[in-house]
C-alpha cells in the first residue's frame, strides 16, 4: 500500500451537459484530516460522492485504496450526505442497529460511547429530531465504522454554532489516525482549521490550491480563510 488513500487521475464530471469537475487530479495522503472548500457549486460533493462510488467519472479514474471505486467502494468507505438519509419512523436506536446490520465494521461499542456524547434521545424518532439532532446522528453512524476512508458532506451544517467545536473535537477522539483518514467538505472553514492536516481549495469545478495547513500557517503566514480568498483570486 502507497502513502495515499485516495487518488483522482485527470477527473472530469458532467451532469446534463454541465462540467462539475474539469480535469482533477490530487492525491490524498492516508492518515490525515482532510477539507475540501470552496462556494457553492464548486464541486466539493461532486468529489466525495465519486470517491464513494456513488457517481463514476465521465473521463479519468478514482482509486481508493489503490482499487477503482464502485458501488463496492461502502466496504472501504463510510459516506455522510448532506441529503437527509435517515428513515423517519425509526427510532435513533433501531437506526443504529439497522446500521450496525449493514455494515460488518460497525463498532456498536463506539456507538453507544457516541450517542452517550451527543445526548441523544434513544428511544426518539428520527422524524421528531430538530435539524441538528439529525447531524449529530449522522456524524455518529459514520465514526462508528471501522472504514479505513470517512467522507462528510457539510457535516456541521445544522448544528449550533456553540456545539460545533466540541462536535469537531470529537470527530478526532472516537477515530483511529492510524487506520482513518477523514475527508470532509465545509463551509465552517475558520471552525475546523485547528483539527485540518490538509486543505484543497475548488472553483468552478478546478483545483485552486492544495496545502497542508500547517504551511499555510506558518511559510504563509495566513490564517485558512485568507488563504482559501487568496487561491480564488488567482
Amino acid at each position: 500500500m502507497t502513502g495515499h488513500i485516495v487518488r483522482f487521475e485527470n477527473v472530469t464530471k458532467n451532469y446534463l451537459g454541465q462540467v462539475a469537475l474539469n480535469n482533477v487530479s490530487f492525491d490524498l495522503p492516508q492518515g490525515k484530516i482532510a477539507a475540501l472548500v470552496g462556494p457553492n457549486g464548486s464541486g466539493k460533493s461532486t468529489i466525495l460522492k465519486l470517491a464513494a462510488g456513488l457517481a463514476h467519472p465521465s473521463q479519468g479514474s478514482v482509486t481508493v485504496r489503490e482499487k477503482t471505486v464502485n458501488r463496492r467502494a461502502a466496504e472501504d468507505v463510510a459516506y455522510l450526505s448532506e441529503s437527509d438519509v435517515l428513515y423517519p419512523f425509526l427510532t435513533v436506536q433501531e437506526t443504529i442497529k439497522f446500521n450496525a446490520g449493514l455494515f460488518a465494521d460497525f463498532d456498536m461499542e463506539k456507538a453507544r460511547e457516541i450517542l452517550s456524547f451527543m445526548e441523544l434521545e434513544p428511544n426518539k424518532k428520527v422524524k421528531h429530531l430538530s435539524k441538528g439532532n439529525c447531524g449529530r446522528l449522522k456524524i455518529l453512524l459514520a465514526l462508528s465504522r471501522r472504514a479505513p476512508l470517512i467522507l462528510m458532506d457539510e457535516p456541521l451544517a445544522g448544528l449550533d454554532p456553540l456545539v460545533r467545536d466540541s462536535i469537531i473535537r470529537s470527530m478526532i477522539s472516537y477515530m483511529n489516525l492510524q487506520e482513518q483518514t477523514i475527508f470532509m467538505s465545509t463551509h465552517e472553514v475558520s471552525e475546523v482549521e485547528p483539527v485540518l492536516d490538509l486543505v484543497i481549495s475548488l472553483s468552478e469545478g478546478r483545483i485552486m490550491g492544495m496545502e497542508e495547513v500547517e504551511t499555510i500557517r506558518e511559510k504563509h503566514g495566513l490564517s485558512l480563510v485568507d488563504w482559501m480568498k487568496k487561491t480564488m483570486a488567482k
